[in-house]
């Protein structure tokens, strides 16, 4: 069941790789391929300096502990797996991260009944950044592309352009460690939490079985850190085209400088959370950005129908990995003793 959640992880990968490298290819700065190495090499990087917040609410913050087992947290990845694949196969930038949640929860539920859900300040927090991570985005990006609109004004097009052509390649490192300090750690807090659900089974183990032994969510292993890293850098590297295109040029037509306002705007938001030890969804915060930008350019520069159709996607992530969790587990019910 660690393999099945370090898959998740690698598909979180290149389902949000788009995020990531959306903006820097839609501008063409580089190119596909090379964007995605680019990203995954900051995704990476996020293991050795972010910090693993994130990765403790997850574990500890949604579900009561009481009924996490590994047939719980097995339906929960399926469900945030056939989620992700199937917003994947129709270019439809979803949350990753909110799948997870969603799908933890619907197997719990199944399990013990809205009683296992840990109603209180993660559930708060999650839910509002549904909200509200969109709207800081765009609000973060639409304020520096006003700046540097002030700052730039005598500035010739071309002059502009030369300028934040490179300075993009800085600020799609940034969302691209961003999404790694902050995705990544939703995987780690899965496995944390089927380690300790599974910790009976490793008590009293020696050898290369004893890394797998876990009294407590309070501590994350380092080979946890390393292979969730490693999983959601190598998912970033298949990337993820069909989201690249709605991403990049379909919400709203970008140039290098508003590709790094929104890259910039998105990777601050995230940081910030994750920091707060919050789980929020980089393409929603990204996909706010974006729009952010369009929108300081015209109104109608953004495609509000696209834009609307993407909304719903978030709106029914939740929900619908929860509830592909839940039959799930009710389908693996006979096997679990």
């Amino acid at each position: 069941m660690v393999v099945i959640a370090f898959i998740f992880d690698f598909i979180n990968g290149f389902h949000d790789s788009a995020n990531s490298i959306a903006t820097i290819v839609g501008t063409r700065v580089l190119s596909p391929f090379a964007a995605v190495v680019w990203a995954a090499t900051f995704n990476f990087a996020a293991a050795f300096f972010g910090s693993t917040a994130v990765a403790k609410a997850v574990s500890s913050g949604f579900v009561v502990q009481a009924f996490v087992d590994p047939w719980v947290i097995c339906a929960g990845l399926i469900g945030a797996i056939v989620w992700n694949l199937f917003t994947w196969w129709y270019g439809i930038p979803s949350s990753s991260s909110h799948a997870l949640i969603g799908g933890f929860a619907g197997a719990a539920v199944a399990k013990g009944g809205f009683q296992a859900l840990l109603w209180g300040k993660k559930w708060i927090e999650t839910l509002s950044a549904i909200a509200l991570s969109p709207l800081f985005g765009m609000l973060v990006a639409f304020v520096l592309m006003v700046v540097v609109f002030n700052l730039f004004q005598k500035a010739t097009p071309n002059r502009i352009e030369k300028l934040f052509r490179p300075g993009q390649l800085i600020s799609s490192a940034m969302l691209s460690f961003a999404h790694g300090s902050n995705d990544a750690q939703k995987t780690m807090g899965i496995i944390v939490g089927l380690l300790v659900a599974s910790k009976q089974y490793f008590a009293g183990q020696t050898g290369m079985l004893s890394h797998f032994y876990l009294e407590d969510a309070s501590r994350i292993p380092y080979w946890v850190e390393i292979c969730a890293y490693s999983a959601i850098s190598l998912g970033t590297l298949v990337g993820g085209w069909r989201i690249v295109h709605t991403m990049g040029s379909r919400i709203t037509r970008l140039r290098p400088v508003g590709g790094f306002c929104a890259e910039t705007g998105g990777a601050l938001v995230i940081m910030m959370a994750s920091k707060m030890g919050i789980p929020v969804s980089t393409t929603h915060t990204i996909t706010g950005a974006i729009v952010g930008v369009g929108a300081t350019t015209r109104l109608n520069a953004v495609r509000w129908g696209l834009a609307g159709r993407i909304i719903w996607a978030w709106v029914l992530t939740i929900p619908a990995a929860a509830t592909v969790a839940a039959v799930s587990y009710l389908l693996m019910l006979p096997f679990t003793g």
